[in-house]
């Protein structure tokens, strides 16, 4: 199986993917965004930490492309761009894929290796009653 390492967006917007979801707070943001958009300080309520840290963090996502701004009269919403998760997603699957493979290859010799060892016992056990 021929593993392929890029995506449609290419490896730049790949690697700030996986940059962007390296950092624990940020998946948190994330999650926070997929139930809907949220202000600056309604995504820093729940952490210890200022608005100025999540600001910093909301700026990694919105790089990366997975948070974008939206303005609503003196609020300006961030909400959830779920494309580059997809675009991870799909790079993601073909190793997958691959790994699926390998284990039902690994398995078709498991297999094979368990029916010998019956036949063996069988034999043996034939032997012995005779």
């Amino acid at each position: 199986m021929e593993l392929q390492g890029h995506t449609s967006a290419g490896p730049g917007r790949l690697d700030a993917t996986f940059a962007a979801l390296a950092d624990p707070t940020r998946r948190a943001i994330l999650a926070r965004l997929a139930s809907g958009e949220a202000s600056v300080t309604e995504l820093a309520e729940p952490f210890s930490m200022s608005q100025p840290a999540i600001s910093k963090h909301l700026k990694v996502l919105e790089r990366a492309g997975l948070v974008s701004r939206g303005r609503d009269a003196q609020r300006r919403p961030r909400r959830l761009e779920a494309k580059p998760l997809e675009e991870a997603n799909a790079w993601l699957e073909t190793y997958r894929r691959y790994w699926v493979a390998s284990y039902q290859a690994l398995d078709g010799v498991l297999e094979e290796l368990k029916a010998r060892e019956r036949r063996v016992a069988g034999q043996r056990s034939k032997r012995r009653s005779r």
